[in-house]
């Protein structure tokens, strides 16, 4: 909904689902506000802890005094935001386009378990190899993740065109050719005429990719794979505590008080000897 101006330059609207009636910072995309929960921000992001303390302590405190947000949308900041505050993210199948979205932003504004959810969700879509490989290397994720799209290319048909090859670097497009060739190699050595590198061994092909791009760990990453338990923890908004402590620290308090009585009664015995 409008609400007036901002520093009387232009009129901003309420994001219609991410400005919350308890949110306690407040950011400016765009023309549009996000009123949102700091703690998400302050416990992972390391950007965004520097940021905060850069900048005055009201910033982001009301509208008028916004926390703006420069090279984002308003589309890919609600994207963002969804992870947290849709609680059945886990559940809810989203496009390869949404991922990637969070991807970015999870690695410019550095959230590293929010890179690890949207990799372990890329890691269940069909995506076209070159596209994966250039993703992978331009966000710096783990390479023995590429092992699925490495196989494809050396077991499809034909090379890689020259627009594919212009896509990849250079030692990418120089290792899939060699393993093509040291698979063509193993297969004609295992019996196969006229052989192909589609011709190999699935294994086979994994070992000769595995030692010419020094993957590891490559066996419990594969694409389809279900992700480790708890590899990405879902991130709750933090409970106060009750009457100033946990349930755990009431817990140890008592059995403290349980241990104390009970030395108490056995002094208490040993003198009536």
């Amino acid at each position: 909904m409008p609400s007036g101006s901002h520093n009387g330059v232009s009129p901003v609207h309420h994001h219609s689902d991410y400005y919350l009636k308890d949110g306690n910072i407040t950011f400016l995309v765009e023309d549009t506000l996000f009123r949102v929960h700091r703690h998400f921000f302050e416990t992972e992001s390391q950007f965004f802890m520097k940021e905060f303390e850069l900048r005055a302590p009201k910033e982001g405190t009301s509208d008028s005094s916004a926390f703006r947000l420069d090279k984002v949308t308003i589309a890919d900041f609600a994207k963002f935001l969804w992870v947290w505050y849709s609680p059945s993210y886990r559940r809810e199948s989203k496009p390869k386009d949404h991922w990637l979205t969070i991807l970015e932003l999870s690695t410019i504004w550095q959230f590293p378990e929010m890179k690890k959810l949207a990799i372990d969700e890329l890691q269940k879509l069909e995506i076209e190899p070159i596209e994966k490989i250039t993703t992978y290397d331009k966000y710096q994720i783990d390479q023995s993740l590429l092992l699925p799209a490495y196989k494809l290319l050396c077991k499809r048909a034909g090379r890689m065109s020259i627009e594919e090859g212009e896509q990849l670097k250079l030692h990418t497009v120089l290792g899939i050719q060699e393993a093509r060739e040291r698979a063509i190699r193993s297969a004609a050595e295992g019996g196969c005429r006229s052989p192909t590198s589609a011709d190999v061994a699935d294994e086979e092909l994994e070992r000769i990719l595995v030692d010419v791009f020094s993957l590891k760990g490559h066996t419990a990453n594969r694409q389809g794979a279900p992700p480790p338990a708890n590899e990405v923890p879902i991130v709750q908004t933090p409970k106060p505590p009750v009457n100033g402590a946990t349930n755990g620290s009431k817990s140890s308090a008592s059995g403290s008080n349980d241990n104390k009585q009970k030395d108490a009664n056995k002094n208490s015995g040993s003198g009536k000897k």
